[in-house]
């Protein structure tokens, strides 16, 4: 009985009905063994002797069993073959009867037939360049603002001077603005240059994504643990920071254009920069897929986030090869595609870093190349093959994945004389920048930077930024010659390689080590250490090194 004063009726039972019910229970219980009992279930199946070794003829006994059991096995293979055989009859004739059926709509037939192999090639054909410049362009034309997203950690090298240009000679008047992503990992004097210098073009919104938004329809946990403040520890990967300052200026934007239909803003920027993950923070769930590996988002998708706003997201900007190596490696799909390995793309991003910080990022002792950073990191990670030696392809992956998702800490100086690129003018820059509420953008940002924690700039690693990175916006782009000024910048790289006085300690070891086999043999020569040109596990046991400090003796 349901007592009136309780949300939920008592399960307490008395104690005589609880000592029926086990009565009960153990009666079923015996009924059952009693059962297994008779029908001799419960018995254990006595093993089979075989023939002993004192009978005669147990040769031709045994003989005779194997006889036997090859017989059974051929009339159970045979039965099986003819089963078979009359299942595929049937299905013959059922086939036969269908095409009788439909011979009429056969053309039908066909044409569906074709609509879906077309279909499986466009959904095979969704990595290919062709595919992911159309989605782009797809999204430029049917946004009326475009945000380009920019990781705060290489704002510069995020930005390609082709979709900033297309966005400005596009019909409609569209809007371009601009927002500084990720910016938690970096150093807040640097965020704060960036944003002063970025605002001299396009207004600038500092932007920090939640990375712990789950699907809808998981359920929350319910805690029965409430903490005794409520405010939590801001620096957490669940905090975002900026989505209030953006909604209210797309809002008022609306507000200012007067416009009946929601007012659509597309997201670009290149693999890794945030855009699907700005979205999921603005609509507060899991509306698109992101992840730490480069080039999730295939196609566009539209999100309504508010009434009269909805954001558009679109596949990263596909690089241009005529860039740089470094900026290959991190804007790029390259990697993924097998054009380029892994190991290349590590060494590549050591050349532009101090080995100091390196060695205090990653807490490793000092290293002469990328092999022996890669194999140090690998037995730190415990990234081992067969035999304890060192994975260095896997770790190789995890120092690419630390550059490009949301963990490491690294920044690139802003310039100190900021000047207009060929395709900007003041008048653009007026016109880009009329129709937003800049002073309470302003403020909103300041906003946003009191509100996070920052990393020190000792703990973050100084990056060298090659510039803005050139994306392709039609296949047709690949078939033109390099620009002249990346052509003049690849020159001016490979006379610094050949020059040592201007090489640093990385590259002029590494290319010692790759040219000395190509002048001449090897030969033993005292105090001298030789390096060959194969990859060699390095033993850092057996390395004495005495000029070098020891971190892991203080970094444990």
């Amino acid at each position: 009985m349901k007592r009136p004063k309780l949300k939920k009726a008592s399960k307490r039972l008395s104690c005589s009905k609880r000592y029926k019910i086990q009565k009960k229970v153990r009666e079923h219980n015996r009924k059952l063994r009693k059962d297994a009992k008779k029908k001799g279930v419960g018995k254990r199946v006595k093993k089979d002797p075989g023939v002993p070794n004192s009978a005669p003829f147990k040769e031709e006994v045994l003989r005779e069993a194997e006889q036997r059991r090859l017989q059974i096995e051929e009339e159970k293979e045979r039965k099986r073959q003819a089963k078979k055989e009359e299942r595929a009859q049937k299905r013959q004739k059922e086939r036969e009867a269908a095409r009788k059926d439909t011979e009429p709509r056969a053309k039908k037939a066909r044409q569906d037939e074709a609509g879906k192999q077309s279909g499986k090639q466009s959904a095979l054909d969704k990595n290919s360049k062709q595919y992911l410049c159309s989605e782009l362009n797809k999204v430029i034309d049917a946004s009326d603002v475009v945000i380009e997203v920019l990781d705060a950690r290489d704002p510069l090298g995020c930005r390609c001077p082709q979709v900033e240009e297309a966005v400005l000679q596009r019909e409609g008047n569209k809007k371009l603005l601009l927002v500084l992503s990720k910016i938690d990992l970096v150093p807040k004097e640097n965020v704060q240059k960036w944003m002063q210098c970025l605002q001299q073009e396009f207004p600038v919104v500092a932007f920090k994504a939640s990375t712990q938004i789950k699907d809808r329809t998981m359920q929350a946990k319910k805690s029965r643990i409430v903490a005794s403040n409520e405010v939590l520890d801001r620096s957490r990967a669940a905090a975002c920071f900026g989505n209030t300052s953006l909604s209210e200026l797309l809002s008022s934007y609306t507000a200012t254009i007067q416009k009946e239909t929601p007012l659509r803003v597309g997201l670009v920027g290149f693999p890794n920069v945030g855009k699907s993950s700005l979205i999921n923070s603005m609509k507060g769930i899991l509306a698109c897929n992101a992840g730490v590996k480069r080039g999730i988002t295939k196609s566009m998708q539209e999100v309504h986030i508010l009434k009269n706003v909805k954001l558009i997201d679109s596949p990263g900007i596909v690089a241009s090869p005529s860039n740089p190596p470094a900026s290959m490696a991190l804007r790029s799909l390259q990697v993924d595609e097998g054009q380029e390995s892994v190991l290349e793309a590590v060494r590549t991003l050591l050349k532009q870093c101090d080995h100091s910080q390196l060695m205090l990022q990653y807490n490793v002792p000092n290293f002469r190349n990328s092999l022996e950073f890669l194999t140090m990191l690998a037995k730190k990670r415990g990234y081992l093959q067969k035999g304890g030696v060192p994975n260095t392809e896997q770790a190789a992956t995890a120092f690419l994945a630390d550059w490009t998702g949301a963990k490491l800490s690294y920044h690139c100086k802003a310039p100190q004389n900021h000047s207009l690129p060929s395709y900007m003018s003041d008048a653009v820059v007026a016109e880009m920048q009329n129709g937003w509420d800049l002073n309470t953008l302003k403020t909103a940002n300041e906003e946003t930077l009191k509100g996070i924690k920052f990393p020190n700039e000792a703990s973050s690693i100084s990056f060298t930024s090659k510039g803005p990175t050139a994306g392709l916006l039609s296949v047709s782009d690949l078939s033109e010659e390099k620009p002249v000024a990346a052509a003049a910048e690849e020159d001016a790289e490979q006379n610094d390689e050949n020059n040592e006085p201007h090489q640093t300690a990385e590259e002029a070891i590494e290319t010692e080590a790759s040219e000395e086999p190509q002048k001449a043999p090897l030969t033993k020569k005292p105090g001298h250490v030789q390096f060959q040109s194969v990859p060699v596990d390095i033993n850092l046991s057996a390395v004495t090194t005495d000029d070098a400090y020891d971190f892991n003796t203080d970094f444990k």
